[in-house]
């Protein structure tokens, strides 16, 4: 059988209370005893029952993250930089795949919660009315990820998107393109459509283009559908000559339906792709795109996350981290 902080008190010669001190790092043990239980729970193998911990301390030590796509290179990134700093301030992860599917969101939070999670980094497309709702009622703290709710009520951390796709599609005005396309994710996605089209539409704008709905074509954030509407777009009579992915994987739809097609990327068709994942560099050409810092994007939820849980000052709710543009062979 397994040993028990009995077993640990009475190898040690101390009561059950200074081994549950030593255990939870109170200071108010003394070196000699703090010994003493360390050398007995080293010889006996034991290991303290976290539930039990968390029932008497309240916290369990262990954060709830969900991810729309765990197969997603963008996402894992994310939930690496989650993953490293949560085990730098000692916390455990409770990973849960969401598919991106509204009503399994709404329950795997309120599956975390009755896990007893000290927080949760919420990472998803559309943060609907629900969603917020939710989150305003949880009892520990949440941050977003990639994501963002309408009125900037819940704490997130994310890059400034329209501006990051105001400067690509001010890259293709500049090359004296005139008919640019926008592969979009959902448009209803605060994220990849809604905070992404206001960019495009503003580059168009100052560029002195018009804005035309046919050069928007929405995708589902996957290849298939990317293929399916660059297919599309390129039967127009006045075609695209240049396109905004709005995800490097959309990216590789466009660009592999523009060369079916048989055309060149860049000479016939350029294109930039936002995210910035390790897929930029092995298609061919390689892939122009908006530098996401996806594993900082992580990082700096979840430590915004322990300091929500710890009671610490934060100071910005809203955190937004730089991004640039990496121009490769899909541009000229």
């Amino acid at each position: 059988m397994s040993a028990t902080i009995y077993d640990v008190a009475r190898e040690a010669g101390v009561s059950m209370a200074t081994v549950s001190r030593v255990v939870n790092g109170n200071p108010n043990v003394k070196p000699t005893t703090r010994k003493k239980v360390l050398d007995a729970i080293e010889r006996l193998g034991y290991r303290p029952n976290a539930v039990a911990r968390g029932l008497a301390s309240k916290k369990t030590t262990t954060v709830g993250v969900i991810i729309p796509d765990i197969s997603s290179i963008f996402f894992s990134e994310l939930a690496r930089g989650i993953e490293d700093i949560a085990t730098m301030y000692k916390y455990n992860i409770i990973l849960s795949n969401s598919d991106q599917n509204p009503d399994k969101e709404i329950h795997l939070i309120h599956t975390l919660l009755g896990k007893q999670v000290d927080g949760i980094v919420f990472m998803g497309g559309k943060i609907t009315y629900r969603h917020v709702e939710e989150f305003k009622k949880s009892p520990v703290p949440i941050v977003l990820a990639a994501t963002v709710d309408g009125h900037k009520e819940i704490p997130s951390v994310n890059i400034n998107y329209a501006q990051a796709v105001f400067e690509a599609v001010s890259h293709f005005v500049g090359n004296n393109h005139k008919k640019i396309a926008f592969v979009s994710g959902p448009l209803d996605d605060p994220i990849n459509g809604v905070y992404k089209l206001d960019g495009y539409k503003k580059a168009l704008e100052e560029g002195g283009l018009d804005y035309d709905e046919k050069y928007v074509a929405e995708g589902d954030y996957t290849y298939d559908t990317a293929k399916e509407v660059t297919a599309q777009l390129l039967q127009l009579e006045d075609r695209p000559t240049a396109v905004l992915a709005g995800t490097d994987e959309m990216a590789l739809g466009v660009i592999h339906e523009i060369q079916d097609q048989g055309m060149n990327v860049p000479d016939d068709v350029e294109v930039i792709s936002c995210d910035n994942t390790r897929l930029a560099q092995m298609v061919r050409p390689t892939l122009s795109s908006v530098v996401q810092p996806m594993y900082d994007i992580g990082a700096v939820a979840m430590r915004l996350l322990t300091k929500y849980m710890s009671n610490e000052e934060v100071k910005e709710h809203i955190v937004v981290l730089p991004h640039r543009i990496e121009l490769r062979g899909s541009t000229k």
